[in-house]
């Protein structure tokens, strides 16, 4: 059974979650990340693996689906401005 708790947890990792989701394709159709921090990214992308494995720990799906696709997210980013600053 999903508890209102949970409900409020899926809500808000789902507008948190697809914030990602504009850089991703600007930095894509532009193939530039000049403005994009590498160290932000860095430091943001560790604190989402963190999350997720507290997440995998206490066992909450909200906290689960939302840094794994956040971190697919972020981490797209950050790969991206790694390839896309060296061409």
């Amino acid at each position: 059974m999903i508890t209102l708790t949970d409900t409020i947890g899926f809500i808000s990792a789902t507008f948190t979650t697809i914030a990602f989701i504009p850089q991703v394709v600007r930095v894509w159709k532009t193939r530039s990340a000049r403005d994009v921090s590498l160290g932000m990214y860095a430091l943001f992308n560790t604190g989402v693996a963190l999350w997720l494995y507290y997440g995998l720990l206490i066992e909450s799906w909200p906290i689960i689906a939302a840094n794994c696709i956040t971190l697919l997210l972020a981490g797209a980013i950050m790969v991206m401005k790694v390839y896309f600053d060296r061409h």
